[in-house]
């Protein structure tokens, strides 16, 4: 993976890259930067996939501008062609450093989903983020905490991925907090995009647990933004994991700047507007079925406690 700092550089990671005629997706709100693409698709998010693998048949790159919903709808793309992804992230939410994606129909609701993306490149530009709005700033970089904590404790964690993961967690608490405060300081906000690229390798090279599986669960049944669900569902997967991945937890603290990390996760995610899932719009009867739906879970197989649709539920109604 090249990645590269500053939209300026652009241009060249494509040369080096050798696309000449990238296939661009981004929603309108990018529409004035001036961005090297013959065709374009602005549906995001979009569960219209052969549609926009055909639009991009004469394509030989894809470029993605957007959160992880572009992101995740150019990886579709790349899946289904071999085209390589050059990503221009504009939340925090790491999505440009997996191969694996989900499809959102235009209401958010999950549609399905996959893997073997070709991942090529990433172009960070902080200044993109400078009118994030507050929640969203929250409720991504929480899902970047997310990936750092879980890439400590999963079972493909790896001595690399630990390094990604302890680096992302203390950039993003020492920087979140500031963000919070003053969304317009950009160099908080390059503190914390730099926080979300480690945790996003340690994501990239670890995997996912109990708390992204939750998360994915109810984003897919309630159309819920993935970053409001990570920060709710993180602190009960901690708490969870603690009595089989203390030292490991420990380390998170630590960096994280945190005596008790789950408290300290759930102030970040008051601090954003995230207090209880109900608060989300997600019914209390349907708790049962949304454990159900955790339990086979990619990243409930990989937590390192295992947790039966019973246990899923109340940690569920924990934070309900």
């Amino acid at each position: 993976m090249i990645v590269r700092w500053g939209l300026h550089e652009l241009g060249t990671l494509l040369d080096e890259l050798g696309i000449e005629g990238s296939f661009l997706v981004a929603s309108e709100r990018w529409s004035g930067l001036e961005l090297p693409a013959a065709e374009r698709w602005d549906e995001v998010p979009s569960d219209r996939v052969a549609e926009a693998v055909e639009a991009a048949a004469d394509a030989d790159g894809v470029l993605a501008v957007g959160g992880g919903s572009a992101i995740d709808l150019a990886k579709a793309i790349s899946a289904a062609t071999g085209l390589p992804v050059v990503s221009v992230p504009t939340t925090y939410s790491g999505s440009e450093w997996t191969t694996f994606f989900g499809i959102r129909d235009p209401g958010r609701r999950m549609k399905g989903g996959g893997a073997g993306a070709r991942l090529a490149g990433i172009v960070y530009e902080p200044e993109l983020f400078l009118d994030l709005p507050r929640d969203q700033s929250g409720g991504t970089a929480l899902n970047g905490l997310a990936h750092s904590a879980e890439a400590l404790y999963v079972a493909g964690r790896n001595a690399e991925a630990d390094q990604h993961a302890l680096e992302g967690a203390r950039l993003i608490g020492s920087s979140l907090p500031r963000v919070l405060e003053h969304g317009d300081d950009l160099e908080a906000r390059t503190t914390l995009l730099r926080g979300a690229m480690e945790a996003g390798a340690a994501l990239g090279s670890a995997g996912l647990g109990l708390g992204h599986a939750m998360a994915q669960a109810l984003g897919g049944r309630f159309g819920i933004a993935h970053g409001a669900a990570n920060a709710l569902t993180l602190p009960p997967a901690l708490r969870f994991n603690q009595l089989v991945a203390a030292d490991e937890i420990a380390r998170f603290g630590e960096a994280l700047g945190a005596v008790d990390p789950p408290a300290r996760v759930e102030e970040l995610a008051r601090a954003s507007g995230f207090e209880r899932l109900r608060d989300l719009g997600v019914p209390e009867d349907e708790l049962d079925e949304v454990a159900e739906a955790t339990a086979v879970r990619a990243g409930m197989k990989n937590n390192p406690r295992p947790a039966s649709p019973a246990e899923i539920a109340e940690l569920l109604r924990g934070i309900w």
